[in-house]
């Protein structure tokens, strides 16, 4: 599955950085409602730089590559065979050549509705709202970009910016 899609890189990686700004945004928005963003301990400097480290870094390739890379296609072909009346729409959903004809940018409202949820599930119970919104946002970014380059970007942003906001303003609860 190719990372990069029919469109130019630096128009994905444009879309990336706003749409990550907007989901760091939307992310402590949300959550503030959720959470007593002054919860929490600071982080020593260490432990906080690794923890920024992994999270702009590994967090963003893993977890786009899992969620749109993987259990997007499988739902969209799962969706498509089981419109098809397919007797097996799991089967068809898994088959390895199925996911790898799925076109850059193809979607569904299931395959929107199940990649979100299992975003979502992957996350604390205070968190579900700002991560239904952001996996919606990654959605709509695989859908106009047509390419998951867009979507890590995006998330390696957000990480950042939402570390930078917690570091400078001391709300430990949001991270």
């Amino acid at each position: 599955m190719p990372i990069t899609g029919p469109r130019s890189k630096a128009g994905s990686i444009s879309a990336g950085i706003a749409g990550g700004l907007l989901g760091c945004f939307a992310w402590v928005f949300l959550l503030g409602y959720f959470v007593e963003p002054s919860q929490g301990e600071p982080w020593s400097d260490t432990g906080f730089f690794l923890r920024l480290a992994s999270a702009v870094l590994l967090v963003p390739v893993f977890e786009e590559m899992l969620m749109r890379g993987y259990f997007f296609r499988v739902a969209l072909q799962w969706d498509v065979a089981r419109r098809g009346n397919s007797n097996d729409p799991f089967g068809k959903a898994y088959d390895e050549d199925n996911i790898n004809t799925v076109e850059p940018g193809a979607w569904s409202f299931w395959a929107i509705t199940i990649s979100t949820l299992i975003f979502t599930a992957g996350h604390g119970v205070s968190e579900w709202v700002p991560a239904i919104v952001y996996g919606l946002l990654m959605s709509w970014l695989w859908i106009i970009r047509k390419d998951i380059l867009s979507c890590i970007v995006a998330h390696g942003v957000t990480n950042f910016a939402l570390a930078c906001y917690v570091k400078y303003t001391g709300q430990w609860g949001f991270w």
